[in-house]
């Protein structure tokens, strides 16, 4: 076994524990067609507000009604991939973007990602987060679908140092740590999942 499987098998085992769908792909086109599937076969996710019963300004109006169905959002891929999810998704009657996240604020049931690393001990992705359209697509959304190339793979964090300082070169960067789904217990001491952002994390390996 390389080094490079010996890291995504312990990446793997550390990311199921934190409750994360762990799942290898032969490449980017897979990866796409996952994540059309798992959209489709999931319930559309619901506006959680309250107040959408009463007589409101027009402003707030609007937000209540920001669902329009089920939607995934990619905001970072290429355009070449993009396209291709956009035509997947369509024909199955699924709304997908690339930008205009705030217009849909009231809800996303997939936000499709690709890790800049992963950290193996434990089961960490590491995303540069500087576009706003990427952080609220992977917090607004119900399931965050990452591609995680195991090229990118580091043992620890230490070793993801250099990588961390190269995000910063242009200013202090923006990089998101996320191990698992969503999870709080707060003040109550009672685990929550999903209160903060998504309900399930899906990883998809790809080894290239």
């Amino acid at each position: 076994m390389s080094d490079t499987e010996k890291l995504a098998e312990l990446f793997a085992e550390k990311a199921r524990l934190v409750s994360a769908v762990v799942t290898p792909v032969k490449d980017m086109a897979e990866a796409l067609a996952y994540t059309v599937d798992i959209c489709e076969k999931k319930d559309a996710c619901q506006i959680l507000m309250s107040g959408c019963e009463s007589e409101l300004s027009a402003p707030a109006g609007a937000l209540c009604d920001a669902k329009p169905g089920k939607v995934v959002v990619a905001p970072a891929l290429s355009a070449e991939d993009f396209a291709v999810l956009k035509a997947q998704c369509e024909s199955r009657g699924i709304h997908c973007l690339d930008s205009g996240m705030r217009r849909h604020l009231g809800g996303v049931d997939i936000g499709f990602t690709v890790a800049d690393a992963g950290i193996a001990e434990t089961g960490t992705l590491l995303l540069n987060s500087g576009s706003e359209e990427l952080r609220l697509a992977t917090m607004l959304c119900e399931v965050h679908v990452c591609v995680l190339k195991t090229s990118t793979l580091r043992e620890t964090s230490f070793e993801a140092e250099g990588l961390i300082r190269s995000m910063s070169t242009n200013g202090p960067a923006y990089v998101a740590f996320v191990t698992g789904a969503s999870r709080t217990a707060d003040i109550e001491r009672v685990l929550a999942i999903g209160v903060h952002g998504p309900l399930e994390l899906h990883i998809l390996l790809l080894e290239d």
